[in-house]
């Protein structure tokens, strides 16, 4: 008999945990998994999977603006909000559902409730004890609203997914790409949008080129971009509320969305009680096998802070039970994680930005093109489409490649393989062209910037 009641207890059933249970009870481990809220954590509730929903929502203003283009008679539209709330409920409890199915027929026990860690090898819920064999957090992280006046009044991207009525005016706080894509999303659904951003270009850590274009081609839409603005405090009145600025200026705004960004999720497990290492963010502080300074417990995904996205996470799910249960344990590589914002229009990348390739490469080579995509020569709207390209001038290798416009996201996804398996720019230039669309603009680039 065991020591222990089961090998492996899972804190959290968002896309990491929900892998790692699966995997290691394929294996034959004894496993359970323990939810304080909904099956499928962020992503799947609040996150990546409602939130594109809303983007394929909000962006029908403008198809069917571009449809009178084409010869379309198209009548004044009518957007129900109630109807997108109900089919994307509907949506969001249909996933939640495969994902229990997943768990329960994979031997998974699960658990609802609030989890603590009493020791290293002892999980609580309630009035429940678990002795187990190995810990893993996988409990996310949450949105961080600042400390100012009125802070009582805003809403984060949380509620916005569950927004009883849309409000006519929105002022979104943050110049992240929870901020971008909220502020295209309510945009298209025809609320007027005021983005607010201390910083001085929205999308920290993206390429220069990309932050500085989708800034213009979101205040070409419509939207009203305020950057180097800082928000002192927010007063509530009989027709709203006003948010006051660092400049001395007021907005005013029926709703207010903070998207200033997310901290882990760590309340309530007693982790500092135990001992557990955490960094000065409040992440919890692993190694490169995801173990946490105490050998029994482990954490992955958003709640060790290495790369906040949904398939890194599912990617570290799988690393870990292949190194803590099989003899071939791999690793996940964090170099050339291709990564999208929906925003409008939508941003995708993979590898070094300009400023990232400088700082490493003595000589690179930049590659850029900007062009109306061949839909907006009829539509009207004038949306622009960026490519960007860095290479490597000493050995032709493609360091990075950058897009704004349609379908990024879909484009760079087929990129990455490339970037991953060492392209060169001479391999993209032989490489033929799939006429017409956007994406042959990577293989027919030619000539480098000066």
């Amino acid at each position: 008999m065991s020591e222990y009641d089961v090998d492996l207890f899972v804190i959290g059933a968002g896309s990491g945990g929900v892998r790692a249970a699966r995997m290691a009870a394929g294996l034959g481990l004894r496993v359970a998994i323990a939810e304080s809220q909904y099956l499928g954590g962020t992503c799947v509730n609040v996150g990546c999977v409602p939130k594109k929903l809303f983007v394929y929502a909000s962006h029908f203003r403008e198809d069917f603006a571009a449809a009178k283009g084409f010869g379309w008679s198209v009548s004044e539209p009518q957007f129900d909000w109630s109807r997108l709330l109900a089919q994307k409920n509907r949506e969001i409890h249909r996933l939640q559902g495969i994902y229990e199915g997943l768990l329960v027929n994979s031997g998974v026990q699960v658990i609802t409730g609030q989890a603590q860690i009493i020791d290293d090898h002892t999980v609580v819920i309630g009035e429940r004890h678990f002795h187990c064999g190995r810990i893993l957090i996988a409990t996310g992280a949450q949105p961080s609203v600042p400390d100012i006046p009125g802070k009582e009044f805003v809403v984060t991207s949380n509620e916005m997914f569950a927004l009883e009525t849309l409000p006519e005016r929105i002022l979104i706080v943050g110049g992240g790409y929870i901020a971008v894509e909220f502020a295209g999303i309510m945009h298209g659904l025809g609320v007027k949008t005021t983005l607010s951003y201390r910083g001085d270009k929205l999308l920290r850590g993206f390429d220069d080129d990309v932050r500085d274009f989708v800034a213009q081609e979101m205040v070409k839409k419509g939207i009203d971009i305020r950057l180097n603005t800082e928000i002192s405090c927010i007063e509530q009145n009989a027709s709203g509320f006003v948010a006051h600025t660092n400049q001395g200026q007021t907005i005013k705004a029926d709703l207010v969305l903070y998207a200033t960004g997310r901290r882990p999720n760590t309340a309530g497990l007693r982790l500092e009680e135990l001992g557990v290492e955490m960094e000065a963010s409040g992440a919890v502080k692993v190694d490169r096998h995801y173990q946490t300074s105490i050998p029994s417990i482990y954490a992955l995904g958003d709640v060790a802070n290495r790369y906040n996205l949904t398939p890194v996470a599912t990617a570290e799910a799988m690393a870990f039970v292949s190194q803590c249960y099989t003899n071939q344990p791999t690793f996940v590589d964090y170099d050339n994680i291709p990564t999208a914002v929906f925003s409008q229009p939508n941003i995708g990348t993979v590898g070094l930005t300009e400023s990232e390739a400088r700082k490493r490469h003595p000589e690179i080579d930049i590659y850029r093109s900007v062009f109306t995509p061949m839909k907006h020569t009829l539509s009207g709207l004038g949306e622009k489409t960026l490519m960007k390209m860095v290479v490597n001038r000493n050995n032709d290798k493609v360091l990075g490649l950058h897009m704004v416009g349609a379908d990024a996201g879909e484009i760079i996804q087929g990129m990455a393989v490339a970037i991953r398996a060492g392209a060169t720019k001479a391999v993209f230039d032989s490489t033929i062209g799939i006429h017409p669309t956007a994406a042959e603009e990577f293989v027919t680039m030619r000539t480098p910037q000066q």
